[in-house]
């Protein structure tokens, strides 16, 4: 059984983009451009809150007519976080992205933030793993 541990520790940027919760849409999403990801964690106090991705942008800002510059994240965040420990496995994280139609999990241990894992992670782990299965069948 693949952990979300082992995810982590193959992903090659484990860092985790976050903004304060009074960051502006337009500064999360010019973040969210230049690392090339699709969602931002967003924080109080330093700790995560909420979660701000590009189908939370194209819902609730272009589609209501919404400024980008004058529009907080935490106005169109999405909440409440759900989150993954790096004990929990990979089929867990993805029975929770299709049930709850989400495609990033933060990753806490110990109350602090670990990293996050995406459904494309899933995704790339699954095939290593088939591969590996492929491999030792023959």
């Amino acid at each position: 059984m693949t952990t979300v541990a082992a995810i982590l520790n193959e992903k090659a940027d484990p860092s985790v983009l976050s903004l304060p919760e009074g960051a502006s849409v337009l500064e999360a999403i010019a973040l969210m451009a230049e690392r090339h990801v699709g969602s931002v964690l967003v924080t109080r106090d330093g700790g995560p809150v909420g979660i701000l991705t590009e189908r939370d942008y194209a819902r609730k800002v272009i589609l209501r007519g919404r400024s980008s510059a004058d529009t907080a994240v935490s106005e169109i965040m999405s909440e409440p976080l759900l989150t993954v420990t790096p004990g929990d496995s990979m089929n867990h994280c993805m029975a929770l992205m299709t049930t709850h139609r989400i495609r990033h999990l933060p990753v806490i241990d110990g109350g602090r933030l670990a990293g996050m894992v995406s459904i494309g992670d899933l995704l790339k782990s699954l095939l290593v793993l088939r591969q590996r299965e492929i491999e030792q069948a023959r």
